[in-house]
């Protein structure tokens, strides 16, 4: 039986938020001391969040288009955007899963997918009938993208701050070992996310300008700016001063909270608290 395009969105979203809700829940299989952590086997949660993410990509593509409509239009919100940004960190984290393993992560992005998913389908964005530019829609994947990419760098910053701690207390983390997460390599996972998120997130920034009519200075355009000038000063400090450790994660830190408030932020604000749709894309 073929679902109907309107309960498709709803079908994808409960089975999404279930299985990622099961792999949240799932408990934490023991692995043997003696066997690295780089040959361990997915577990049932693994399978889980597996087919929650594939529902996910469902419900994203079945909720970017208002099928109801006489002519299918866009649709897009700071819900959507949200799901989408968990869908790619998800995605990139499982690549990354055979050497960067935790429980605790898994467990919180799970949740956090969930919660996402859900928040899309209660809050499908507003329509968008009429592109009037024909590199708008690129700007809009762009921008996407590079929520993804700083998200992934967020994830292995977190991962990095947790190994650091490791080293210096041996008693935190009793599943698996310090030596057996890279710390070199998650340092450099990082910074190569957040620069290829800032080349993407330069990119969504001048493709913006260039179909803006007429340039408006609101809320996205200047935290947008804002952020940019965040990754810069750290991919600057980084390159220049050797940035490490807690001055390089607090930047980045700072740099993803202006790029949340940027899209996701204002989206929120004009739609769920003003109950009004956003003048700009």
């Amino acid at each position: 039986m073929i679902l109907s395009p309107t309960l498709l969105p709803l079908v994808a979203t409960a089975l999404a938020a279930g299985a990622y809700g099961l792999a949240a829940l799932w408990p934490a299989r023991p692995a043997p001391e003696t066997q690295p952590a780089e040959t361990h086997r997915p577990d049932q949660a693994w399978w889980l969040l597996a087919f929650g993410w594939a529902a996910h990509a469902v419900a994203i593509i079945s909720e970017a288009f208002d099928w109801s409509a006489p002519v299918p239009v866009a649709r897009f919100g700071f819900a959507p955007a949200l799901s989408v940004t968990f869908w790619l960190v998800l995605a990139i984290y499982a690549w990354e899963r055979l050497q960067l393993d935790s429980p605790v992560i898994r467990r919180s992005l799970a949740g956090l997918a969930a919660t996402a998913v859900v928040l899309a389908c209660l809050y499908p964005g507003q329509d968008h009938p009429a592109i009037e530019h024909g590199l708008a829609p690129l700007h809009w994947v762009l921008g996407i993208a590079s929520y993804g990419l700083f998200g992934a760098a967020l994830l292995h910053a977190v991962m990095w701050r947790l190994a650091e701690r490791r080293l210096r207390d041996k008693t935190l983390g009793t599943v698996r070992k310090s030596p057996g997460i890279p710390l070199l390599k998650l340092e450099s996972l990082t910074l190569r996310f957040v620069l290829a998120g800032f080349i993407v997130l330069t990119m969504t920034l001048v493709l913006g300008t260039l179909f803006a009519n007429p340039w408006r200075w609101d809320h996205k355009t200047l935290f947008s700016i804002m952020s940019w000038v965040v990754f810069a000063v750290l991919l600057t400090g980084r390159h220049w001063l050797g940035w490490r450790g807690k001055t390089a994660i607090s930047w980045l830190y700072a740099g993803s909270a202006l790029l949340l408030l940027a899209y996701v932020g204002s989206r929120f604000v004009m739609e769920v608290v003003l109950h009004r749709p956003s003048l700009s894309t």
